[in-house]
Order: structure tokens, then sequence, then C-alpha cells
């Protein structure tokens, strides 16, 4: 079930960037829409609540704060969370230069999802286009006007990339890194980093290949083994303990990552530290004495 207010643009005088139709939607627990493939472009922003959203197979768990872009001719399902049901605007347009447009904002084929925090002026732009529903040739321009305007609130704080940054993705690939970095401790995968940075898996690991030559799943287990072998040296807890501190849930999973990386087993590898400090000292204490 859904709650929903919609204007339906009939006639349109403009060729370069032209409203469609725009909404807002309170939906009831597990409300969905689709599969469907649509002839135009739709931005939908998520005022509250949760959801999902999947294009050409690949889904994307969402909340509020988050929106996500349909593209046309592809096919695409969105969906309700039962327990937490998002509310909804969208803004559906097209024109010679939507997509030229899309992308000069960072969206398109390869990243569908963003982030915006001014949700309110979003919310009061599409409110003012509800509001201008007579058809008239006033109504027409504010339109414009209005579709513009919801264009630059987009603008203001979604994660423009620089044009270098569109060509070598190195600003995903660095915020993928930061959120490894301080996520590795909890039972992360790597949808969850793709859906943090807004692109797909398959798009993230070809940046990943290419930025650091490495797919992001060997970064994260590389870089939650390296965290691991710290552990054992610094900390006398359990090896179970380490596996968890590290996001492992089984501690036989890690042995066998850990053993495949440094050639022996966590409980070896800390005697193996343990003697070898032990070496050192007796070297320091025997050098002491010659003093």
């Amino acid at each position: 079930m859904e709650d929903s207010y919609v204007l339906q643009i009939k006639d349109r005088q403009f060729s370069e960037l032209y409203l469609c139709f725009c909404g807002y939607a309170k939906c009831g627990a597990g409300h969905s829409f689709g599969p469907a493939v649509r002839p135009n472009y739709i931005i939908h922003y998520i005022l509250e609540g949760r959801g999902s959203y999947t294009v050409d197979g690949v889904r994307y768990e969402l909340e509020a704060g988050q929106g996500f872009l349909i593209e046309p001719r592809r096919q695409t399902f969105y969906q309700a969370d039962e327990s937490e049901p998002w509310s909804y605007l969208w803004v559906g347009f097209d024109g010679k230069r939507a997509e030229e447009y899309l992308k000069g904002m960072g969206l398109g084929e390869n990243r569908l999802i963003y982030r915006c925090s001014h949700g309110s002026q979003l919310k009061e732009t599409v409110l003012k286009m509800l509001r201008h529903n007579t058809y008239t040739a006033s109504d027409q321009f504010i339109l414009e006007g209005l579709l513009y305007s919801f264009f630059g609130v987009l603008s203001e704080d979604m994660d423009i990339l620089s044009a270098s940054e569109k060509n070598t993705g190195s600003l995903y690939v660095k915020k993928a890194v930061e959120f490894i970095q301080n996520n590795y401790c909890n039972p992360i995968h790597i949808t969850d980093i793709a859906d943090y940075v807004c692109i797909n898996r398959s798009y993230l690991y070809t940046l990943f290949q290419k930025e650091l030559g490495v797919s992001p799943q060997d970064y994260l287990s590389n870089y939650r083994l390296t965290q691991a072998s710290e552990l054992l040296v610094i900390t006398d807890i359990s090896i179970e303990s380490v596996a968890f501190s590290c996001g492992y849930s089984d501690p036989l999973v890690f042995s066998k990552a850990f053993k495949a990386k440094y050639g022996t087993t966590p409980s070896r590898y800390r005697r193996r530290d343990q003697e070898e400090q032990r070496e050192n000292l007796k070297r320091n204490e025997a050098k002491l004495r010659e003093l």
C-alpha cells in the first residue's frame, strides 16, 4: 500500500532538460514497484525509513538520506522495508542533455546510489512542483526552474568528483579503503563496501584492480590478517578472540587464511615472535654486561 501525491506533466515545451512527473509517497510495509523498465530518468530520495533497490540483478540496501537513480531501458525493482518502510520523493525527467547533467553530478551507469543531507530542501522543491498543477504556460516555466533547482540542491552535497577523479576512480577507492580500515573488525562483506561508496560490486572490483592491483576481497583479507598479526604480538588474548576482533566469525577460517598468508598457524606465529623477543633480550643483556 502507498499513500502518494503525483503530478504528471502533459505538455513539454523544453528539449534539453524537462520534467516528466514528480511525487511523494509514504509506503506501507513491503510495498514494491516492478520489475519494470522506464522510458525516462527518475531520481528518488528517501526521507524516512529503509528499503532496497535492485537494478539488473544488483541489490542495494538504502536508508533515509540516500537516494537512487533509475535510468531508461534498465530493469529495476524497489521495495520498502518490512519493519521500517520508507517515505520518498521522486522526480522523473528527460531531455537531450539529461545524461550529461547527471554525469556532471557523478551519477550514471556505474553510480546509481547517492547521499544528500539536504532532504528538507529537496522535499520543499518537490512540494512546490506539486502545487503548480494547472498546466499553464507559467507553470511550465516555473516547473522547469524548479527542476534545475532540484539538481542544484543535489549538487551541493553529493560527492562531486573532479575531472581527474572521474577518470581514475581514486575517490571511490579512497573511501572504500577508509571504510575497510574503520570496519574490518566487523563481519563486513564486499557488498557493504560497495553500498557505502554507492557503486556496484563489479565496478568496485575494476577500480581496486586499477588503483591498487588487488581485488577488494584480497585487500580486506590482507588488512584483517595484518591487524591480526599485530594483535598476536602485542596482546595475549586467545586466538579465537583475535579472529573475532578482526572480523572473522569462524576461528578455523581465520587460522586457515592466516597460514596461507604467513606460512604458519597463528599460535606458532605468536610463539615464534615470543622466542625472537627472548633471544633479543638475551643479546641485549649480554651487551649490557660487556659495558
